[in-house]
Order: C-alpha cells, then sequence, then structure tokens
C-alpha cells in the first residue's frame, strides 16, 4: 500500500476526502495490474458511491484528456507510481428551457 507517494495535482477536496482517494486508488493497484485501468477506475468509483453516495465518476490512466463540471468540493487529480487519477462527483445541471 502506497510504495510510491501519491503527488497532488490539483483538488478542490476536503483533506479527509482527498487521504481517501489515494488510499482506495493504493488499494485498487493492490488488487489489479497497473494494464487494467477499468478496473482501478471501477474499484475506486464504486468505494467513492459506497462512501460519499452515487454519483462519483472516476478516470484512471497515463495520457487522457477531459472537460467536465463537477460538484464544488469533489475534484482531485492526483498520480500515483505511473498512473493519473482523476477523482469527481459530477454536477447536475437544471433542464433547458425549450
Amino acid at each position: 500500500m502506497l510504495e510510491g507517494k501519491a503527488s497532488i495535482d490539483d483538488t478542490d477536496m476536503p483533506l479527509k476526502m482527498q487521504i481517501q482517494a489515494m488510499a482506495s486508488a493504493s488499494q485498487a493497484l493492490d488488487l489489479y495490474d497497473v494494464l487494467d485501468c477499468k478496473s482501478i477506475a471501477a474499484h475506486i468509483k464504486k468505494d467513492f458511491d459506497i462512501k460519499y453516495g452515487n454519483g462519483w465518476q472516476c478516470v484512471v490512466g497515463s495520457n487522457f484528456g477531459c472537460f467536465f463540471t463537477h460538484t464544488k468540493g469533489s475534484f482531485i487529480y492526483f498520480t500515483l507510481e505511473t498512473l493519473n487519477f482523476l477523482i469527481f462527483k459530477g454536477a447536475s445541471s437544471p433542464p433547458s428551457s425549450p
């Protein structure tokens, strides 16, 4: 667990949630092959859905781009070992008026 130190690139999460994100990522890396990014992401998403309610999204990989809207206080982007982790809770937007 957490053999390599995580490096947080950007976040607006509370510290306790940041620690949980990195612990969940470390646990996923212990359970799955480092190349199995989909299973790693699914593990983290399920963990956050259970602990903090549904609606979490997780992207894991070494090279990806993204553009998203998130709920305030629910975003973290960090690196652990050779992978980048993006975790956030999606923001719901009001329905468009006709």
